[in-house]
């Protein structure tokens, strides 16, 4: 679908929000006004508030003042409102998909798709677990309780917006934790669409709390904060190191969800007409702005030349332009900053000695307004080079070769991350056997991909991070477990 120019989706969404919500009551922000920007012109769209550490620990204030009443309310009313608000987001889909496109970038045609549905179908998937959780099982002495951990800090991410709130959120909610949001100060509207649906939906005032404003003051002031229980933050390696270290002294639980350097293999069976534009699917969705991007696409020696032509008109058959236009396939990049991070990891690809397939970081002269990058590929890359190593966050494939199934477990499993993989066979049952000799959270068998199992868990190994998220797993982050014994 195309959004007409004009009035476009979303559009009464996209404005000034300069104070929080919290305890159910728009407070003003402490700090200066914090600008968004359009990813498709660097133009400023809209401005929030700049929280201080006093109005993260007013957030906090809020949260345990309503945790008490929260936590006796009954699981099935929990999950009553967190399936409504599923139903909410559903109902808004064409408006939270327009303020995705505007503050993210992301084509407005997928973002319904993959920005809104994906985390409806989370909440109700989180309703429906939270109904069969074993909040109370027995053991030989007594039972084992589930019981509320308390007040949640939850701090999202620009890339998936919506998604890892209510992957978040959700949990949070059932399990009869009270929350602090502090979404990315990047892309922050859809955020207070959210916790107006989710008050709209029943949530009480101080349940769901909003904060917006920085890392460095509202995050740490929230991560610091001594009556917080869990912080669950998605976002980079050294994001992630950072919120340890803040919430270690606190003893303060942290779920960490953070970069991957995913390997994508391609066994010597596979369908290559199949499995490579599904390759290139999954390192560029939303413009290789994704954590668990399939972005080393490992191939059989033997088979390079072969992937490569596959790859060159794959990649060449991608439209970059307009978000609002239902041609497109890659939108621009978040920001001015995200873009000049990619072209560095490309140009210092190319000085490595790596080979260019298709794109580079030349601007695009038909795209001269936005964060606009060429979707590239490079090939004969060094399986020690930044490239073969380092996340790039951006719509870069680095294509290396292996020798056989165990040349190519262990070139998957030569990275310091491990969130997720792949594994392409004409043998599912190969394909699955190879599978868990790699090391990573989430392996996916023949272009299966992450939204295709929402009730599976999704975390990381190594420096991918810590906890798992969705499903029954995801609950069980924000719980305490007692032993009641006698």
């Amino acid at each position: 679908m195309t959004a007409a120019p004009g009035i476009r989706p979303g559009a009464h969404l996209v404005v000034d929000r300069l104070s929080h919500r919290i305890g159910g009551k728009w407070v003003e922000a402490g700090g200066a006004p914090i600008a968004v920007g359009s990813p498709a012109t660097g133009a400023t769209v809209a401005h929030v508030g700049g929280g201080t550490a006093e109005d993260a620990g007013r957030a906090v204030t809020a949260a345990v003042a309503a945790g008490p009443a929260w936590a006796d309310t009954p699981v099935a009313r929990r999950a009553e409102i967190v399936r409504a608000l599923g139903d909410l987001l559903a109902a808004h889909t064409d408006d939270l998909a327009g303020v995705v496109t505007t503050e993210v970038g992301m084509p407005y045609h997928l973002a319904g798709p993959a920005q809104v549905a994906v985390p409806a179908r989370v909440l109700h998937l989180t309703a429906d677990a939270a109904l069969s959780h074993p909040w109370s099982e027995p053991v030989a002495a007594g039972e084992v309780l589930r019981v509320p951990a308390g007040v949640v800090v939850a701090i999202t991410p620009w890339n998936m917006p919506l998604h890892q709130i209510a992957a978040k959120v959700g949990p949070a909610l059932v399990a009869g934790c009270t929350v602090v949001l502090k979404p990315s100060e990047v892309a922050p509207l859809t955020a207070f669409a959210l916790v107006g649906l989710a008050e709209e939906a029943g949530v009480p005032p101080g349940v769901l709390n909003l904060v917006t404003g920085t890392g460095p003051v509202v995050g740490e002031a929230l991560v610091r904060d001594p009556r917080v229980a869990v912080v669950s933050l998605t976002g980079s390696g050294p994001s992630g190191a950072r919120v340890a270290e803040l919430a270690a002294p606190g003893i303060t639980r942290v779920c960490l969800e953070l970069g991957g350097k995913s390997a994508n293999v391609l066994l010597d069976d596979a369908p290559f007409d199949r499995a490579v534009p599904a390759a290139v699917a999954q390192a560029f969705f939303n413009s290789g702005q994704a954590c668990n991007a399939l972005t080393r696409l490992l191939v059989p020696a033997h088979r390079h030349d072969e992937v490569c032509d596959l790859l060159v008109t794959a990649v060449r058959a991608l439209t970059v332009g307009d978000p609002w236009d239902a041609g497109t396939d890659l939108g621009p990049l978040v920001s001015e900053r995200q873009l000049r991070s990619v072209r560095g990891h490309v140009d210092r690809a190319r000085a490595d000695g790596a080979r260019l397939l298709v794109g580079g970081s030349e601007p695009d002269p038909d795209l001269p307004e936005g964060h606009y990058h060429r979707p590239t590929v490079f090939t004969g890359v060094d399986p020690g080079s930044a490239l073969a190593r380092e996340e790039v966050f951006g719509p870069v494939l680095a294509v290396l070769t292996h020798s056989g199934g165990d040349d190519a477990v262990r070139l998957a499993n030569d990275t310091e991350y491990g969130l997720a993989a792949g594994v392409w066979s004409g043998d599912p049952d190969r394909a699955r056997a190879v599978g868990r000799r790699i090391r990573a959270g989430q392996v996916k068998v023949n272009g299966v991909r992450t939204r295709d199992g929402l009730d599976a868990p999704f975390g990381g190994l190594g420096r991918s991070g810590l906890g798992r998220e969705l499903g029954r797993f995801g609950i069980d982050e924000y719980v305490e477990l007692v032993s009641l014994l006698g």
